[in-house]
């Protein structure tokens, strides 16, 4: 499946996104002809985690919240890692820049950790998804469905749960973005 002439970003955290859910849906969706940019809080680079606690790589951020805005890109990705996704949803710019990809209808593709994002949002209320198990509470709070599968589409959003995921979530995002806007979404 091609996402050739697709643009999509990749939020990061300046600490705490975990590696491979950065790093492989990242690699899926270049590998099928998108360009990616990474979006973070600040400029420079910013170090990943492994398992929450261990250090990551170091990965260098192409623009901040501050310098996009959702109108520019096709879809967008969330990486989790319960440190990196709790300082992104306590930015204001950086929910903004998520709620407007729903406002818009564009697919977006979130695992583990990451949709916390969303319930900052207010955007999944009657959505299914799934998440890391630690956050359904937070989820179902905030209206949404919660269900532990292995990846979840609902109308244009892409969750999946953990790491051990991330081969069915990378196939599925890419299919989403290549569908791109969602009736319904």
């Amino acid at each position: 499946m091609s996402l050739e002439g697709k643009s999509i970003a990749i939020l990061i955290a300046p600490r705490g996104t975990e590696e491979p859910e950065f790093v492989q849906p990242k690699q899926a969706v270049e590998h099928a002809g998108a360009e990616v940019t990474v979006i973070s809080l600040e400029g420079g680079t910013a170090k990943t985690n492994n398992k929450d606690l261990d250090p990551g790589g170091e990965y260098a951020i192409d623009k901040t919240f501050a310098d996009v805005s959702a109108d520019a890109f096709d879809g967008l990705i969330i990486p989790g890692g319960c440190v990196g996704a709790d300082k992104l949803r306590a930015a204001d710019d950086a929910i903004a820049f998520v709620k407007a990809f729903f406002d818009q209808k564009k697919p977006v593709a979130v695992i583990c950790h990451g949709p916390w994002l969303l319930v900052e949002a207010d955007v999944v209320d009657g959505r299914r998804l799934t998440s890391f198990s630690s956050i359904r509470t937070d989820i179902e709070n905030a209206g949404g469905s919660w269900v532990d599968e292995e990846v979840v589409v609902d109308e244009g959003l892409v969750t999946s749960r953990k790491p051990d995921d991330l081969p069915a979530f990378c196939a599925k995002l890419v299919e989403e973005f290549a569908e791109g806007r969602q009736a319904g979404a």
